[in-house]
């Protein structure tokens, strides 16, 4: 049976917390692969192996892996008992076939007790795969790398490492909430955060019937997307465009941006109370748009208690955008669609708002029922990563549910 050996980085550097983490990652591990056919995730010393029931199910393990944030990197392996000869044995039956010009052998000791150090190790190792193949040793470019991981029970021996995501195990370090557009720089932001360890509730504005629901559409696409590495995903889907026209009768055309985007943060600061989250996410950058001065950004701010976390502001679009490809939501929110954004635009928006002219014109507003009334009307969605196989559902890789009420934890 072979297994799949995960090595962690930055959750090595925890101390106390270090076992909190670790159990986050086997959890989301358990997750990603649910519906595959896994024996079993158990943390060892210093790693993380997973257990899988055929060598043909290896590829689609290692595929979901690639998107579990706080995994450094991890190896297809073999196990072998901790005897020289017989890792070197089965390490030549596993390579039988296989021609290099070159090739070297990498031991880590876990378990220290072990009478060999690790040097040793790989010089008794290479030296009987040496005359048995005849390769060249090479230490520093070698085609072909024999990584040895000696445990107190056993050893694994792979021979190649692929790399993972990085970043913290997803819900390790609390929930925020991401006001999401269907543009390109918000879901980016979303998947920042949530590389850090963060649980994202996505929050989206729409002007629906006033436009068309194409945003909303968009941006189920992306919280797919999003939810293939948080595993789990809320969307708050939020009529705004009512608001938006009693800010055109009441607000100066040059304050309108500024009001709409301080309405949206007590809005999202409401739906992130009722879903637990202590932070608010935007996809914000400096001088990008006329709202993000910091003269603007500072008085948007202002409008919630919660932190508002900018994980992009320092960003310039072509950054973004190669980031957003790389993620794969960047196709989508290219496409065409009217927006609340675009709903009721003044042509020249103040660049440099002042906070007592946007308070002066709040106070013309009914600022509180507005909110109540937007967050009364919420449409909530689920989306999960992957579903399991029923025998009256066919196996897909997401579900989708709506529901008028906060999802459950």
């Amino acid at each position: 049976m072979p297994s799949i050996v995960v090595h962690y980085q930055e959750i090595a550097l925890k101390g106390r917390n270090r076992p909190w983490f670790v159990s986050h990652l086997v959890r989301n591990i358990r997750q990603a692969t649910r519906d595959l056919d896994v024996a079993s995730v158990r943390a060892l010393m210093g790693r993380i192996e997973i257990e899988v029931r055929s060598d043909a199910m290896t590829a689609e393990v290692s595929d979901r892996l690639r998107r579990v944030f706080g995994i450094a990197n991890f190896s297809v392996a073999r196990r072998a008992a901790l005897d020289l000869d017989e890792m070197a044995a089965a390490i030549l039956r596993d390579l039988e076939g296989v021609e290099t010009g070159s090739f070297r052998v990498s031991a880590r000791r876990a378990d220290k007790r072990f009478p060999l150090t690790s040097p040793q190790i790989e010089r008794e190792v290479g030296g009987r795969i040496k005359v048995a193949r005849g390769w060249r040793v090479d230490l520093t470019h070698p085609e072909l790398k024999v990584s040895l991981e000696i445990l107190p029970d056993q050893a694994f021996y792979s021979f190649e490492k692929q790399r993972g995501p990085g970043g913290l195990p997803t819900g390790g370090s609390g929930r925020v909430a991401c006001l999401l557009s269907g543009g390109i720089d918000s879901p980016v932001a979303a998947f920042r955060v949530m590389k850090r360890g963060c649980s994202v509730l996505l929050v989206h504005f729409h002007s629906y019937p006033l436009l068309s629901r194409a945003s909303q559409e968009k941006v189920r696409q992306i919280a797919a997307i999003l939810t293939r590495y948080q595993l789990r995903s809320k969307l708050a889907l939020v009529g705004f465009g009512e608001i938006q026209r009693r800010v055109v009768l009441t607000v100066p055309s040059p304050l309108r941006v500024v009001m709409y985007r301080r309405l949206m943060m007590r809005i999202a600061q409401q739906l992130a109370r009722k879903g637990h989250a202590k932070a608010l996410v935007t996809g914000e950058v400096i001088g990008q748009v006329a709202s993000q001065t910091i003269e603007n950004l500072s008085v948007i701010g202002r409008a919630t208690e919660l932190p508002v976390l900018r994980p992009l502001i320092g960003m310039d679009k072509e950054e973004i955008v190669a980031e957003a490809q790389r993620l794969g939501t960047y196709e989508i929110s290219i496409i065409p669609d009217q927006d609340c954004c675009q709903l009721f635009t003044p042509p020249h928006p103040a660049t440099k708002a002042r906070a007592a002219d946007v308070e002066a014109a709040e106070s013309q507003l009914p600022i509180v029922e507005l909110v109540e009334a937007a967050v009364a009307a919420v449409e909530w969605e689920e989306f999960s990563f992957p579903i399991l196989r029923t025998p009256t559902m066919p196996l897909t890789n997401l579900t989708h549910s709506r529901n008028d009420e906060v999802p459950g934890q």
